[in-house]
């Protein structure tokens, strides 16, 4: 006699029921808690998208403003006159 998907998932749920009884309402908690938390998790992210929608503040194209680095045309790097940025001790 072969054995067939339905046949193991019979033998899984018995053996289950038989060795893991006085465990099943522990486990059974515990997965309804952690539902309970991932659907509050993902009820909040989705709240927080909105919020940040309706704010405006979504992503900003900027410009860096006297950086240190940065080159004018009349200094050119390779001449020595570059400026060093501020020591901060």
């Amino acid at each position: 006699m072969r054995l067939e998907g339905w046949h193991l998932i019979i033998i899984i749920v018995l053996a289950l029921v038989l060795f893991a009884a006085p465990k099943l309402p522990g486990m059974a908690r515990s997965l309804g808690q952690s539902m309970r938390i991932f659907k509050s998790e993902v009820r909040e992210m989705k709240k927080d998208d909105t919020a940040d929608a309706k704010d405006g503040s979504g992503p900003v194209e900027g410009k860096v403003v006297n950086h240190p680095r940065s080159t004018t045309p009349d200094s050119n790097p390779s001449e020595g006159n570059e400026t060093q940025p501020p020591n901060r001790a």
